[in-house]
């Protein structure tokens, strides 16, 4: 069987993962076996690794890019975490299906600190490969049927790019249609400043205003006043 062709997704360099285990966080590594398919690495730099730096730097969609988020659920005083994969494109709906789906009283994202004590990976680069067993890994629908998508890869340095199906086949996974609910759109921009004017208006000058100019054309008017009219 011919091994299977690299990616040509964005300017980046694509390789079977399994030839680069030091580009990955070792929980990534050693799940990898695992996966019923291809997976490819791409090494990126570490401060590129956010989705909006990262899809700008390297050419790679944000359709094609997949964010994993830590869950934690609570209810009668339990915590639960689970992570929630969707596209690049939408957001996680925490509060609503998931919190839902888990039988939680509250959902809301982990604290940096515990996704990353508890998955073993860097944050930035959290990914559904090589989580905790005991996880549920929620799959958005539109993830699940990417021909290809780039997720992380434990690490900060790296990339993976890995078949939508394989990571809806993973332990704990559960395919859930509208997970990724869009993006909240973008406030309009406000019109620009307009400066301000200092120009004067036509009549805004003392003649405009009603007083009698120095000099008048109409001085003819006021020698040949009538006596009831008075005088200045």
């Amino acid at each position: 069987m011919a091994d299977p062709v690299a990616p040509a997704l964005g300017t980046l360099s694509w390789l079977p993962a399994a030839d680069r285990p030091d580009l990955l966080g070792p929980p990534v590594a050693a799940a990898l076996p695992a996966l019923a398919g291809p997976a490819w690495v791409a090494e990126i730099a570490d401060d590129l690794a956010d989705t909006a730096a990262f899809t700008d730097a390297y050419g790679v969609p944000l359709s094609a890019s997949a964010n994993c988020v830590v869950v934690a659920a609570r209810r009668a005083g339990e915590t639960t975490l689970a992570a929630c994969l969707v596209l690049a494109t939408t957001r996680a709906d925490v509060n609503g299906l998931v919190r839902r789906h888990l039988g939680a009283r509250k959902a809301s994202f982990a604290p940096q600190d515990v996704a990353v004590a508890e998955t073993g990976m860097a944050y930035g680069g959290i990914t559904p490969v090589g989580l905790p067993a005991s996880w549920p890994v929620l799959v958005d629908a539109a993830v699940a049927a990417a021909e290809l998508v780039v997720i992380g890869s434990g690490t900060r340095g790296s990339k993976l790019g890995v078949p939508g199906s394989l990571l809806a086949a993973l332990p704990g996974a559960e395919v859930l249609e509208g997970l990724g609910q869009p993006l909240p759109a973008a406030p309009p921009t406000p019109p620009p400043a307009q400066p301000l004017r200092l120009d004067r208006a036509p009549d805004d000058s003392d003649v405009g205003w009603g007083e009698r100019p120095a000099e008048s054309d109409d001085r003819h008017y006021y020698e040949n006043r009538p006596p009831h009219w008075g005088s200045d």
